[in-house]
């Protein structure tokens, strides 16, 4: 199962009313740390656990307040501090280094479930909002989701605020990422397999009978039959983050790249060499610098994804993938190892 908030949130609502469960929150970080404030994870009285706080180290702990917290009924807050030699991190052997400061809140009816139905609500209509918490210990939980609105764009990241009733948690609210995948050939299984594993929603699109059947993508949410050139008519169109086109067919990615260009696609990528990216967007008549045909409205990827080496269907899927996770992440792709990194800016640095 994916680690993605929303994924938690749908986990959550099909077993809410079966177990007694607790919210757990990174809400402050101090140096390195492997999640940052706005992560968050579920426990129940059945010992399962979904996400990940910690990258694996702290779980067990946060699981056993976690406990603590579901018979008290009251909110708990947790301090890991990896540089200090008697806390409790650095003798489970974290290695970040950093401090983790995480809020346990339990769900239960008495407190609407921390807005979290609300929240499930927004997932499900594909919509943005801000999910406030009140961090405070041993006290009443509270919780609350708002819509977003357009005089209040989300942040990138959960963020402390202030104000007469204390200290909250804001974190952004949004669906995940919802690929469309155009061509259902042998290379675009492993594509659609690790977009799923990354907790993205899939839509598979290809017209040709022998193409994109189900048995080959289990994983896919969503598999369209319709001809490329009319996906706008779709009702999933308004709702594509990213697209990858890879029929490996002439007129049909020409079709598909026409079609795109009216969507709202942060991403759009073709597969296939130079020579051939140019050949398809004279068909769809289309021209990068607007010279010789229409200027694409939406630019595309072409070749798409990263310079990895990568020769094999999987490896050319890893590429694809990396790249449209720096694009939608509006991150800049580089080495984590890169000695320049760390001249960016802190907002230009891969969290």
């Amino acid at each position: 199962m994916s680690n993605h908030f929303s994924h938690l949130v749908r986990r959550w609502r099909a077993e809410a009313d079966q177990c007694r469960w607790v919210l757990g929150t990174v809400y402050a970080t101090e140096g390195p740390s492997y999640r940052k404030a706005g992560a968050m994870m579920l426990f129940n009285d059945q010992g399962q656990q979904f996400g990940v706080l910690s990258g694996g180290c702290l779980e067990a702990d946060i699981n056993r307040h976690a406990r603590q917290v579901m018979d008290s009924g009251l909110t708990m807050t947790l301090c890991y501090d990896g540089s200090d030699e008697d806390d409790m991190s650095f003798q489970l052997g974290i290695g970040c280094g950093g401090l983790v400061r995480i809020l346990l809140q339990p769900l239960t009816g008495a407190n609407h479930h921390l807005g979290l139905p609300a929240v499930f609500t927004a997932i499900e209509q594909r919509s943005c909002g801000v999910y406030r918490q009140r961090v405070a210990d041993a006290d009443e939980p509270r919780a609350e989701f708002k819509p977003a609105t357009a005089s209040s764009p989300l942040t990138q990241r959960g963020q402390l605020v202030e104000d007469s009733e204390g200290l909250w948690l804001e974190t952004p609210v949004q669906p995940a990422p919802h690929l469309l995948v155009v061509g259902g050939g042998i290379d675009a299984r492993p594509l659609v397999a690790m977009a799923s594993q990354l907790g993205w929603e899939v839509t598979l699109c290809d017209p040709r009978p022998a193409n994109a059947r189900r048995e080959y993508f289990r994983t896919a949410d969503t598999l369209l039959r319709c001809q490329p050139s009319q996906l706008a008519e779709e009702a999933l169109f308004p709702h594509f983050d990213a697209a990858v086109v890879m029929t490996h067919n002439l007129r049909l990615d020409a079709e598909a790249i026409g079609a795109l260009q009216n969507s709202r696609l942060s991403y759009l990528a073709l597969i296939g060499p130079l020579r051939r990216k140019r050949e398809v967007l004279a068909m769809a008549g289309f021209d990068e610098a607007g010279l010789d045909g229409e200027r694409l409205q939406i630019p595309v990827h072409g070749p798409a994804g990263l310079d990895l080496g990568a020769e094999l269907p999987e490896g050319v899927a890893l590429s694809i993938l990396a790249e449209c996770h720096g694009v939608l992440s509006q991150t800049r792709v580089q080495s984590l190892s890169d000695p320049q990194r760390a001249l960016l800016p802190i907002s230009r640095r891969i969290p």
